[in-house]
Protein backbone atom coordinates (compact mmCIF):
# COMPACT_ATOMS: atom_id res chain seq x y z
CA UNK A 1 0.00 0.00 0.00
CA UNK A 2 0.99 3.59 -0.91
CA UNK A 3 0.10 7.09 0.13
CA UNK A 4 -1.67 9.12 -1.97
CA UNK A 5 -3.34 12.69 -1.39
CA UNK A 6 -5.29 14.84 -3.64
CA UNK A 7 -6.50 17.94 -3.21
CA UNK A 8 -6.97 22.05 -3.95
CA UNK A 9 -6.20 25.10 -2.17
CA UNK A 10 -5.65 28.63 -2.68
CA UNK A 11 -2.02 27.74 -4.58
CA UNK A 12 -3.85 25.68 -7.31
CA UNK A 13 -7.34 26.57 -7.55
CA UNK A 14 -9.15 30.15 -7.48
CA UNK A 15 -11.20 31.60 -4.71
CA UNK A 16 -14.25 30.82 -6.63
CA UNK A 17 -13.59 27.49 -6.81
CA UNK A 18 -12.68 26.70 -3.33
CA UNK A 19 -15.62 28.76 -2.46
CA UNK A 20 -17.99 26.01 -3.85
CA UNK A 21 -15.96 23.23 -3.33
CA UNK A 22 -15.93 23.60 0.54
CA UNK A 23 -17.09 20.74 2.37
CA UNK A 24 -19.76 20.98 5.42
CA UNK A 25 -18.72 18.72 8.66
CA UNK A 26 -20.96 15.92 7.47
CA UNK A 27 -19.13 15.87 3.75
CA UNK A 28 -16.06 15.39 5.02
CA UNK A 29 -17.31 12.55 7.33
CA UNK A 30 -18.89 11.17 4.19
CA UNK A 31 -15.89 11.25 2.28
CA UNK A 32 -13.78 9.95 4.33
CA UNK A 33 -16.07 6.57 4.78
CA UNK A 34 -16.34 6.62 0.67
CA UNK A 35 -12.98 6.92 0.45
CA UNK A 36 -12.44 3.56 2.60
CA UNK A 37 -14.79 1.90 1.43
CA UNK A 38 -13.84 2.17 -2.53
CA UNK A 39 -11.59 -0.42 -3.87
CA UNK A 40 -8.33 1.45 -4.33
CA UNK A 41 -7.90 2.24 -0.23
CA UNK A 42 -8.09 1.15 3.16
CA UNK A 43 -6.82 4.64 4.84
CA UNK A 44 -8.43 7.72 4.67
CA UNK A 45 -8.23 11.25 6.12
CA UNK A 46 -9.36 14.74 4.95
CA UNK A 47 -7.75 17.82 5.45
CA UNK A 48 -10.37 20.49 5.10
CA UNK A 49 -9.54 24.13 6.18
CA UNK A 50 -10.54 27.92 4.09
CA UNK A 51 -8.49 27.62 2.10
CA UNK A 52 -7.42 24.00 1.07
CA UNK A 53 -9.43 20.99 0.80
CA UNK A 54 -7.00 17.36 0.42
CA UNK A 55 -7.83 13.75 0.56
CA UNK A 56 -5.22 11.18 1.94
CA UNK A 57 -5.31 7.80 1.41
CA UNK A 58 -3.50 4.33 1.67
CA UNK A 59 -3.98 3.09 -2.26
CA UNK A 60 -2.82 -0.08 -3.88
CA UNK A 61 -2.54 1.17 -6.85
CA UNK A 62 -1.68 4.61 -8.09
CA UNK A 63 -3.74 5.41 -11.37
CA UNK A 64 -6.74 3.98 -10.00
CA UNK A 65 -6.30 5.54 -6.27
CA UNK A 66 -6.26 9.35 -8.66
CA UNK A 67 -9.33 8.55 -10.55
CA UNK A 68 -11.31 7.36 -7.46
CA UNK A 69 -10.18 9.87 -5.40
CA UNK A 70 -10.73 13.02 -8.14
CA UNK A 71 -14.03 11.41 -8.24
CA UNK A 72 -14.80 11.23 -4.59
CA UNK A 73 -14.06 14.85 -3.98
CA UNK A 74 -15.90 15.77 -7.03
CA UNK A 75 -18.72 13.80 -5.75
CA UNK A 76 -18.60 15.04 -2.54
CA UNK A 77 -17.74 18.76 -2.83
CA UNK A 78 -20.61 19.38 -5.52
CA UNK A 79 -18.21 20.64 -8.47
CA UNK A 80 -18.47 18.85 -11.20
CA UNK A 81 -15.42 16.77 -11.90
CA UNK A 82 -14.58 18.47 -15.22
CA UNK A 83 -14.01 21.85 -14.05
CA UNK A 84 -12.37 20.57 -10.80
CA UNK A 85 -10.02 18.48 -12.54
CA UNK A 86 -8.05 21.68 -13.90
CA UNK A 87 -6.80 22.78 -10.32
CA UNK A 88 -6.46 19.52 -8.60
CA UNK A 89 -2.97 18.72 -7.36
CA UNK A 90 -1.61 14.89 -6.67
CA UNK A 91 1.55 13.89 -4.54
CA UNK A 92 2.57 9.87 -3.95
CA UNK A 93 4.63 8.56 -1.54
CA UNK A 94 7.50 10.48 -0.13
CA UNK A 95 6.34 14.02 -2.13
CA UNK A 96 2.73 13.10 -0.12
CA UNK A 97 4.46 12.87 2.83
CA UNK A 98 6.61 16.21 1.84
CA UNK A 99 3.41 17.93 1.38
CA UNK A 100 2.05 16.83 4.12
CA UNK A 101 4.98 18.07 6.71
CA UNK A 102 5.21 20.83 4.51
CA UNK A 103 1.38 22.10 5.24
CA UNK A 104 2.20 21.15 9.12
CA UNK A 105 5.02 24.00 8.90
CA UNK A 106 3.13 26.50 7.22
CA UNK A 107 5.12 26.38 4.21
CA UNK A 108 2.04 26.30 2.11
CA UNK A 109 -0.35 28.28 4.14
CA UNK A 110 -0.96 31.88 2.31
CA UNK A 111 0.12 33.41 5.28
CA UNK A 112 3.50 31.57 5.32
CA UNK A 113 4.62 30.38 8.73
CA UNK A 114 1.13 30.57 10.32
CA UNK A 115 0.37 28.19 13.57
CA UNK A 116 -3.74 27.50 13.09
CA UNK A 117 -2.94 24.92 10.58
CA UNK A 118 -1.28 22.30 13.27
CA UNK A 119 -4.88 22.35 15.18
CA UNK A 120 -6.90 21.93 11.93
CA UNK A 121 -4.63 18.65 11.34
CA UNK A 122 -4.86 17.58 15.27
CA UNK A 123 -8.78 17.73 14.24
CA UNK A 124 -8.74 15.58 11.08
CA UNK A 125 -6.75 13.20 12.53
CA UNK A 126 -9.08 13.03 15.60
CA UNK A 127 -11.74 13.28 13.28
CA UNK A 128 -10.63 10.04 10.99
CA UNK A 129 -9.59 8.09 14.15
CA UNK A 130 -13.30 8.53 15.11
CA UNK A 131 -14.33 7.18 11.93
CA UNK A 132 -11.77 4.35 12.51
CA UNK A 133 -10.52 5.28 8.74
CA UNK A 134 -7.16 6.23 10.06
CA UNK A 135 -4.91 2.92 10.31
CA UNK A 136 -1.04 2.61 10.86
CA UNK A 137 -0.05 4.74 7.64
CA UNK A 138 -2.83 7.61 8.87
CA UNK A 139 -1.48 7.88 12.39
CA UNK A 140 2.30 7.90 11.67
CA UNK A 141 2.29 10.80 9.15
CA UNK A 142 -0.56 12.92 10.69
CA UNK A 143 1.28 12.52 14.37
CA UNK A 144 4.51 12.81 12.63
CA UNK A 145 3.72 16.16 10.94
CA UNK A 146 1.95 17.58 13.87
CA UNK A 147 5.38 16.69 15.45
CA UNK A 148 7.47 18.43 12.42
CA UNK A 149 5.43 21.85 12.60
CA UNK A 150 5.87 22.20 16.25
CA UNK A 151 9.52 21.36 15.85
CA UNK A 152 9.55 24.44 13.05
CA UNK A 153 7.58 26.66 15.29
CA UNK A 154 9.97 26.02 17.96
CA UNK A 155 13.73 25.21 16.72
CA UNK A 156 13.55 28.47 14.02
CA UNK A 157 11.85 31.56 13.63
CA UNK A 158 9.29 31.17 11.10
CA UNK A 159 7.29 32.45 13.71
CA UNK A 160 8.65 36.04 12.60
CA UNK A 161 7.89 35.27 8.90
CA UNK A 162 3.95 34.66 9.25
CA UNK A 163 1.39 35.35 11.32
CA UNK A 164 -2.76 34.11 11.25
CA UNK A 165 -4.80 34.92 9.24
CA UNK A 166 -6.68 36.76 11.37
CA UNK A 167 -3.33 39.47 12.34
CA UNK A 168 -2.53 39.46 8.36
CA UNK A 169 -6.41 40.42 7.32
CA UNK A 170 -6.38 43.33 10.44
CA UNK A 171 -3.26 45.11 8.68
CA UNK A 172 -4.37 44.95 5.89
CA UNK A 173 -7.64 46.43 7.12
CA UNK A 174 -5.39 48.91 8.89
CA UNK A 175 -3.54 49.86 5.33
CA UNK A 176 -0.28 50.55 6.73
CA UNK A 177 -1.11 51.86 10.17
CA UNK A 178 -0.24 49.95 13.19
CA UNK A 179 -3.54 47.99 14.01
CA UNK A 180 -2.74 48.93 17.61
CA UNK A 181 -3.15 52.68 17.05
CA UNK A 182 -6.12 52.09 13.91
CA UNK A 183 -8.34 49.18 16.27
CA UNK A 184 -8.24 51.70 19.51
CA UNK A 185 -11.32 53.08 20.58
CA UNK A 186 -13.23 51.29 17.63
CA UNK A 187 -16.61 48.70 18.05
CA UNK A 188 -16.16 45.62 16.68
CA UNK A 189 -18.62 42.98 15.70
CA UNK A 190 -17.44 39.42 15.24
CA UNK A 191 -20.30 36.75 13.84
CA UNK A 192 -19.72 33.52 14.77
CA UNK A 193 -18.17 31.99 17.98
CA UNK A 194 -15.98 29.10 16.50
CA UNK A 195 -12.39 28.65 16.90
CA UNK A 196 -11.25 31.64 14.45
CA UNK A 197 -13.53 34.32 15.22
CA UNK A 198 -12.51 33.60 18.95
CA UNK A 199 -9.10 34.26 18.05
CA UNK A 200 -10.27 37.37 15.92
CA UNK A 201 -12.04 38.47 18.40
CA UNK A 202 -9.39 38.15 21.47
CA UNK A 203 -6.78 40.10 19.14
CA UNK A 204 -9.10 42.47 18.11
CA UNK A 205 -9.09 42.86 22.22
CA UNK A 206 -5.63 43.39 22.52
CA UNK A 207 -5.81 45.67 19.73
CA UNK A 208 -7.79 48.19 22.11
CA UNK A 209 -10.90 48.23 20.24
CA UNK A 210 -13.74 49.54 23.05
CA UNK A 211 -16.72 47.08 22.49
CA UNK A 212 -16.85 43.56 20.90
CA UNK A 213 -20.62 42.15 19.77
CA UNK A 214 -20.66 38.52 19.45
CA UNK A 215 -23.55 37.46 17.35
CA UNK A 216 -24.07 33.37 16.49
CA UNK A 217 -26.73 31.38 15.83
CA UNK A 218 -26.09 29.41 18.71
CA UNK A 219 -26.85 32.22 21.42
CA UNK A 220 -25.19 30.57 24.28
CA UNK A 221 -22.04 30.12 22.53
CA UNK A 222 -21.58 33.99 21.53
CA UNK A 223 -22.29 34.67 25.26
CA UNK A 224 -19.55 32.22 26.80
CA UNK A 225 -17.27 33.68 24.12
CA UNK A 226 -18.24 37.36 25.43
CA UNK A 227 -17.85 36.17 29.09
CA UNK A 228 -14.43 35.24 28.38
CA UNK A 229 -14.01 38.48 26.60
CA UNK A 230 -14.88 40.63 29.44
CA UNK A 231 -13.30 38.38 32.31
CA UNK A 232 -9.61 38.28 30.37
CA UNK A 233 -7.13 39.79 32.92
CA UNK A 234 -4.97 41.20 29.58
CA UNK A 235 -7.62 43.14 28.34
CA UNK A 236 -10.39 46.10 29.43
CA UNK A 237 -12.69 45.06 26.16
CA UNK A 238 -16.43 45.24 26.89
CA UNK A 239 -18.07 42.62 25.20
CA UNK A 240 -21.33 41.02 24.91
CA UNK A 241 -23.41 38.55 22.78
CA UNK A 242 -26.74 39.28 20.99
CA UNK A 243 -28.61 36.45 18.47
CA UNK A 244 -28.00 36.58 14.42
CA UNK A 245 -31.25 38.44 14.23
CA UNK A 246 -30.30 41.84 15.89
CA UNK A 247 -26.79 41.59 12.96
CA UNK A 248 -28.48 43.84 11.01
CA UNK A 249 -28.66 46.34 14.38
CA UNK A 250 -25.15 46.25 15.54
CA UNK A 251 -24.15 46.76 11.80
CA UNK A 252 -25.10 50.50 12.15
CA UNK A 253 -23.16 50.84 15.30
CA UNK A 254 -20.08 48.79 14.61
CA UNK A 255 -16.69 50.10 12.89
CA UNK A 256 -14.99 46.84 12.68
CA UNK A 257 -17.16 43.53 11.48
CA UNK A 258 -15.08 40.13 11.13
CA UNK A 259 -17.22 37.38 10.29
CA UNK A 260 -16.70 33.90 9.74
CA UNK A 261 -19.30 31.35 10.00
CA UNK A 262 -20.35 27.70 8.74
CA UNK A 263 -23.19 29.27 6.68
CA UNK A 264 -24.05 27.96 3.12
CA UNK A 265 -25.09 31.38 2.07
CA UNK A 266 -23.97 35.35 2.34
CA UNK A 267 -24.14 36.45 6.22
CA UNK A 268 -24.06 40.02 4.75
CA UNK A 269 -25.28 41.14 2.11
CA UNK A 270 -23.97 44.16 -0.12
CA UNK A 271 -27.77 45.85 0.21
CA UNK A 272 -27.39 45.49 4.12
CA UNK A 273 -23.86 46.38 4.10
CA UNK A 274 -25.13 49.55 2.26
CA UNK A 275 -28.24 50.08 4.82
CA UNK A 276 -25.53 50.20 8.14
CA UNK A 277 -22.90 52.79 6.01
CA UNK A 278 -26.04 55.17 5.24
CA UNK A 279 -27.14 54.88 8.81
CA UNK A 280 -24.22 55.75 9.75
CA UNK A 281 -23.32 58.49 7.81
CA UNK A 282 -26.98 59.68 6.82
CA UNK A 283 -25.66 59.53 3.46
CA UNK A 284 -26.61 57.33 0.38
CA UNK A 285 -23.67 54.62 -0.75
CA UNK A 286 -22.34 54.67 -4.06
CA UNK A 287 -20.77 52.52 -6.11
CA UNK A 288 -17.81 52.85 -7.38
CA UNK A 289 -17.50 52.30 -11.29
CA UNK A 290 -14.40 50.93 -12.06
CA UNK A 291 -13.32 48.62 -15.04
CA UNK A 292 -13.33 45.22 -15.75
CA UNK A 293 -9.98 43.95 -15.93
CA UNK A 294 -8.51 41.62 -18.43
CA UNK A 295 -8.15 37.61 -18.33
CA UNK A 296 -5.23 36.10 -17.83
CA UNK A 297 -5.07 32.71 -18.02
CA UNK A 298 -3.83 30.95 -14.83
CA UNK A 299 -0.47 30.00 -14.03
CA UNK A 300 1.39 26.99 -12.56
CA UNK A 301 0.87 26.90 -8.85
CA UNK A 302 3.63 28.75 -6.37
CA UNK A 303 6.56 26.71 -5.85
CA UNK A 304 5.90 24.35 -8.55
CA UNK A 305 9.17 22.19 -9.59
CA UNK A 306 7.83 22.49 -13.28
CA UNK A 307 10.03 21.18 -15.78
CA UNK A 308 12.85 20.60 -13.63
CA UNK A 309 12.35 17.34 -11.98
CA UNK A 310 15.08 15.65 -11.98
CA UNK A 311 14.77 12.36 -14.03
CA UNK A 312 11.56 12.62 -15.15
CA UNK A 313 11.04 11.25 -18.55
CA UNK A 314 8.55 13.65 -19.72
CA UNK A 315 8.75 17.39 -20.38
CA UNK A 316 6.42 18.78 -18.01
CA UNK A 317 6.88 22.20 -18.98
CA UNK A 318 4.62 21.37 -22.34
CA UNK A 319 1.92 20.48 -20.00
CA UNK A 320 -0.57 23.08 -19.42
CA UNK A 321 -3.53 21.35 -19.27
CA UNK A 322 -5.08 18.71 -16.50
CA UNK A 323 -4.09 18.93 -13.00
CA UNK A 324 -1.70 21.76 -11.98
CA UNK A 325 1.60 20.98 -12.49
CA UNK A 326 3.49 20.39 -8.66
CA UNK A 327 5.55 17.76 -9.19
CA UNK A 328 4.03 14.49 -10.54
CA UNK A 329 0.91 16.12 -10.44
CA UNK A 330 1.11 16.68 -14.09
CA UNK A 331 -0.50 13.20 -14.42
CA UNK A 332 -4.03 14.81 -16.45
CA UNK A 333 -3.65 16.42 -19.59
CA UNK A 334 -1.33 13.44 -20.89
CA UNK A 335 -2.23 10.33 -23.16
CA UNK A 336 -2.37 6.91 -21.37
CA UNK A 337 0.94 5.75 -22.34
CA UNK A 338 3.03 8.56 -20.81
CA UNK A 339 0.99 8.54 -17.82
CA UNK A 340 2.13 4.73 -17.48
CA UNK A 341 5.99 5.96 -18.04
CA UNK A 342 5.58 9.25 -16.01
CA UNK A 343 4.30 6.56 -12.89
CA UNK A 344 6.64 4.79 -12.83
CA UNK A 345 9.25 7.80 -12.44
CA UNK A 346 6.97 8.83 -9.55
CA UNK A 347 7.19 5.38 -7.82
CA UNK A 348 10.90 5.58 -8.47
CA UNK A 349 10.47 2.49 -10.64
CA UNK A 350 9.38 0.28 -7.09
CA UNK A 351 6.28 -0.12 -8.05
CA UNK A 352 6.25 -1.64 -11.27
CA UNK A 353 9.31 -3.88 -11.14
CA UNK A 354 8.09 -5.05 -7.64
CA UNK A 355 4.29 -6.09 -9.27
CA UNK A 356 5.52 -7.00 -12.83
CA UNK A 357 5.03 -10.72 -12.07
CA UNK A 358 1.70 -10.11 -11.14
CA UNK A 359 0.39 -7.99 -13.53
CA UNK A 360 -2.02 -9.22 -16.14
CA UNK A 361 -3.05 -7.61 -19.71
CA UNK A 362 -6.82 -6.99 -18.18
CA UNK A 363 -5.15 -4.67 -15.47
CA UNK A 364 -2.66 -2.74 -17.66
CA UNK A 365 -5.78 -3.04 -19.69
CA UNK A 366 -8.07 -1.32 -16.56
CA UNK A 367 -5.96 0.85 -15.75
CA UNK A 368 -4.62 2.46 -19.36
CA UNK A 369 -8.64 2.89 -19.32
CA UNK A 370 -9.41 5.09 -15.65
CA UNK A 371 -6.01 6.94 -17.14
CA UNK A 372 -7.47 8.19 -20.11
CA UNK A 373 -10.61 8.95 -19.22
CA UNK A 374 -8.98 11.01 -16.99
CA UNK A 375 -6.94 12.88 -19.41
CA UNK A 376 -9.95 13.32 -21.76
CA UNK A 377 -11.59 15.02 -19.39
CA UNK A 378 -8.71 17.22 -18.31
CA UNK A 379 -7.58 17.99 -22.15
CA UNK A 380 -11.45 18.58 -22.85
CA UNK A 381 -12.01 21.74 -20.74
CA UNK A 382 -8.24 23.08 -20.40
CA UNK A 383 -8.00 25.37 -17.78
CA UNK A 384 -10.51 27.66 -16.57
CA UNK A 385 -9.07 31.16 -16.11
CA UNK A 386 -9.73 33.20 -13.10
CA UNK A 387 -11.64 36.15 -13.36
CA UNK A 388 -10.13 38.89 -11.01
CA UNK A 389 -12.13 41.58 -9.22
CA UNK A 390 -11.61 44.83 -11.23
CA UNK A 391 -8.49 46.92 -10.43
CA UNK A 392 -9.13 50.23 -9.22
CA UNK A 393 -9.31 53.40 -11.90
CA UNK A 394 -5.65 54.61 -11.76
CA UNK A 395 -5.68 57.82 -9.95
CA UNK A 396 -9.44 57.56 -8.17
CA UNK A 397 -9.27 57.99 -4.59
CA UNK A 398 -11.65 56.30 -2.66
CA UNK A 399 -13.75 57.70 0.49
CA UNK A 400 -12.31 57.05 4.04
CA UNK A 401 -13.91 53.73 4.87
CA UNK A 402 -17.29 54.17 7.58
CA UNK A 403 -16.77 50.52 7.69
CA UNK A 404 -14.29 48.12 7.74
CA UNK A 405 -14.97 44.32 6.95
CA UNK A 406 -13.09 41.29 7.29
CA UNK A 407 -14.31 38.02 5.75
CA UNK A 408 -12.57 35.00 6.67
CA UNK A 409 -15.09 32.38 5.74
CA UNK A 410 -14.97 29.89 2.93
CA UNK A 411 -17.75 29.74 1.33
CA UNK A 412 -17.56 33.99 2.29
CA UNK A 413 -20.08 35.18 4.70
CA UNK A 414 -19.68 38.30 2.93
CA UNK A 415 -20.94 39.96 -0.76
CA UNK A 416 -18.21 40.89 -2.48
CA UNK A 417 -19.75 43.52 -3.89
CA UNK A 418 -19.35 45.17 -1.32
CA UNK A 419 -16.24 45.98 -2.90
CA UNK A 420 -18.00 48.63 -4.69
CA UNK A 421 -19.26 50.37 -1.98
CA UNK A 422 -17.84 53.76 -1.44
CA UNK A 423 -17.35 54.29 2.14
CA UNK A 424 -16.28 50.40 2.71
CA UNK A 425 -12.95 48.59 3.06
CA UNK A 426 -13.65 44.84 2.57
CA UNK A 427 -10.75 41.90 3.39
CA UNK A 428 -11.84 39.20 2.15
CA UNK A 429 -9.72 35.72 1.38
CA UNK A 430 -9.47 36.13 -2.26
CA UNK A 431 -7.58 39.90 -1.01
CA UNK A 432 -5.54 37.94 1.71
CA UNK A 433 -4.50 35.90 -1.25
CA UNK A 434 -3.76 38.51 -3.41
CA UNK A 435 -1.62 40.35 -0.73
CA UNK A 436 0.26 37.17 0.80
CA UNK A 437 1.62 36.72 -2.53
CA UNK A 438 3.77 40.21 -2.38
CA UNK A 439 4.48 39.16 1.61
CA UNK A 440 8.28 39.07 2.26
CA UNK A 441 9.87 35.24 2.96
CA UNK A 442 11.68 35.09 6.27
CA UNK A 443 15.17 33.66 5.93
CA UNK A 444 14.10 31.02 8.46
CA UNK A 445 11.98 29.37 5.99
CA UNK A 446 15.49 27.85 4.39
CA UNK A 447 16.24 25.85 7.70
CA UNK A 448 12.39 24.92 7.93
CA UNK A 449 13.00 23.66 4.87
CA UNK A 450 15.51 21.42 5.70
CA UNK A 451 14.04 20.11 8.82
CA UNK A 452 10.67 19.12 6.45
CA UNK A 453 13.89 17.12 4.33
CA UNK A 454 15.27 15.42 7.49
CA UNK A 455 11.82 14.74 8.44
CA UNK A 456 10.56 13.24 5.41
CA UNK A 457 13.68 11.04 5.19
CA UNK A 458 13.48 9.81 8.63
CA UNK A 459 9.89 9.02 8.13
CA UNK A 460 10.82 7.23 5.35
CA UNK A 461 12.90 5.26 6.73
CA UNK A 462 10.77 4.36 9.70
CA UNK A 463 8.19 3.35 7.75
CA UNK A 464 10.09 0.85 5.62
CA UNK A 465 11.95 -0.23 8.88
CA UNK A 466 8.35 -1.08 10.07
CA UNK A 467 7.27 -2.67 7.05
CA UNK A 468 9.54 -5.66 7.36
CA UNK A 469 9.21 -6.08 11.04
CA UNK A 470 6.05 -8.14 11.13
CA UNK A 471 8.44 -10.55 8.91
CA UNK A 472 11.22 -10.64 10.99
CA UNK A 473 8.84 -11.30 14.05
CA UNK A 474 7.04 -14.14 12.06
CA UNK A 475 10.58 -15.66 11.61
CA UNK A 476 11.33 -15.59 15.03
CA UNK A 477 8.39 -17.23 16.00
CA UNK A 478 8.73 -19.79 14.03
CA UNK A 479 12.75 -20.37 15.24
CA UNK A 480 11.18 -20.65 18.85
CA UNK A 481 8.66 -23.13 17.79
CA UNK A 482 11.21 -25.26 16.16
CA UNK A 483 13.34 -24.66 19.20
CA UNK A 484 10.57 -26.12 21.86
CA UNK A 485 9.70 -28.91 19.19
CA UNK A 486 13.08 -30.41 18.99
CA UNK A 487 13.21 -29.90 22.76
CA UNK A 488 10.05 -31.70 23.05
CA UNK A 489 11.50 -34.77 21.31
CA UNK A 490 14.73 -34.33 23.22
CA UNK A 491 12.89 -34.68 26.35
CA UNK A 492 11.08 -38.30 24.92
CA UNK A 493 14.37 -39.57 23.78
CA UNK A 494 16.18 -38.68 27.03
CA UNK A 495 14.03 -39.05 30.07
CA UNK A 496 16.53 -39.30 32.48
CA UNK A 497 18.12 -36.20 32.34
CA UNK A 498 17.41 -33.61 35.50
CA UNK A 499 15.60 -30.24 35.10
CA UNK A 500 19.21 -29.18 35.47
CA UNK A 501 20.58 -30.44 32.39
CA UNK A 502 17.21 -29.77 30.14
CA UNK A 503 17.59 -26.06 31.48
CA UNK A 504 21.03 -26.17 29.95
CA UNK A 505 20.39 -28.02 27.01
CA UNK A 506 17.08 -25.36 26.70
CA UNK A 507 19.44 -22.38 26.86
CA UNK A 508 22.64 -23.19 24.21
CA UNK A 509 20.01 -24.50 21.41
CA UNK A 510 18.23 -20.80 22.43
CA UNK A 511 21.46 -19.31 22.52
CA UNK A 512 22.55 -20.57 19.20
CA UNK A 513 19.48 -19.69 17.19
CA UNK A 514 19.43 -16.46 18.72
CA UNK A 515 23.41 -15.98 17.57
CA UNK A 516 22.19 -17.29 14.06
CA UNK A 517 19.21 -15.06 13.54
CA UNK A 518 20.58 -11.77 14.99
CA UNK A 519 23.28 -10.38 12.05
CA UNK A 520 20.66 -11.55 9.65
CA UNK A 521 17.84 -10.19 10.95
CA UNK A 522 19.44 -6.83 12.11
CA UNK A 523 21.10 -6.09 8.39
CA UNK A 524 17.84 -6.94 7.03
CA UNK A 525 15.96 -4.26 8.94
CA UNK A 526 19.13 -1.42 8.37
CA UNK A 527 18.73 -2.69 4.48
CA UNK A 528 14.93 -2.17 4.50
CA UNK A 529 14.82 1.28 6.05
CA UNK A 530 16.88 2.25 2.72
CA UNK A 531 15.42 3.65 -0.50
CA UNK A 532 14.19 0.40 -3.00
CA UNK A 533 14.17 -1.64 0.30
CA UNK A 534 11.04 -2.89 0.27
CA UNK A 535 11.55 -6.28 -1.37
CA UNK A 536 13.77 -7.46 1.87
CA UNK A 537 10.51 -8.30 2.94
CA UNK A 538 9.70 -10.70 0.36
CA UNK A 539 13.26 -12.22 0.05
CA UNK A 540 12.89 -13.27 3.62
CA UNK A 541 9.51 -14.90 3.26
CA UNK A 542 10.96 -16.53 0.62
CA UNK A 543 14.07 -18.02 2.01
CA UNK A 544 12.58 -19.40 5.05
CA UNK A 545 9.07 -20.01 3.85
CA UNK A 546 7.37 -18.08 5.97
CA UNK A 547 3.42 -18.66 5.49
CA UNK A 548 2.48 -15.09 4.43
CA UNK A 549 -1.04 -15.51 6.80
CA UNK A 550 1.11 -15.67 9.97
CA UNK A 551 3.04 -12.59 8.62
CA UNK A 552 -0.41 -10.98 8.35
CA UNK A 553 -1.33 -11.71 11.69
CA UNK A 554 1.47 -10.60 13.29
CA UNK A 555 0.92 -7.25 11.61
CA UNK A 556 -2.93 -7.02 12.55
CA UNK A 557 -1.78 -7.63 16.13
CA UNK A 558 1.36 -5.06 15.97
CA UNK A 559 -1.46 -2.19 14.44
CA UNK A 560 -3.98 -3.39 16.68
CA UNK A 561 -1.30 -3.08 19.63
CA UNK A 562 -0.04 0.37 18.83
CA UNK A 563 -4.12 1.76 18.09
CA UNK A 564 -4.86 1.23 21.78
CA UNK A 565 -1.81 3.36 22.97
CA UNK A 566 -2.15 6.13 20.39
CA UNK A 567 -2.59 9.76 21.04
CA UNK A 568 -4.35 12.40 18.87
Amino acid sequence: MSLLVVGLSHRSAPVSVLERAALTMDAQVKLVQDTVAAEPATEAAVLATCNRIELYADVDKFHAGVAELSTLLAQHSGVGLDELTPYLYVHYEDRAVHHLFSVACGLDSMVVGEGQILGQIKDSLARAQELHSAGRLMNDLFQQGLRVGKRAHSETGIDRAGQSLVTFGLEQLAAGAAVGTWATGKKALVIGAGSMSSLAAATLARAGVAEIVVANRTYDRAERLARILTEGDDTDVTARAVPMDAVPGELTRADVVVSCTGATGLVLTAEAIAAAVEGRTGEPVAEIAVPEAPEAPRQPAAGTSLGTDENCPLDLAAEQSGFSVMGEAAVAGMAAAELEQHAAWVDNGTVDIREAGRRTPETVEADAELIGALAATAARTGRIPERRRPEPVAGFTRPAPALFLLDLAMPRDIDAAAHRLAGVRLVDIESLAEASADAPMAADVDQVRRIVADEVAAFGAAQRAAHITPTVVALRTMAADVVAGEIARLDGRLPDLDERQRGEIRQAVHRVVDKLLHAPTVRVKQLAAEPGGAGYADALRTLFDLDPETVAAVSRAVDSTTEKDRPV
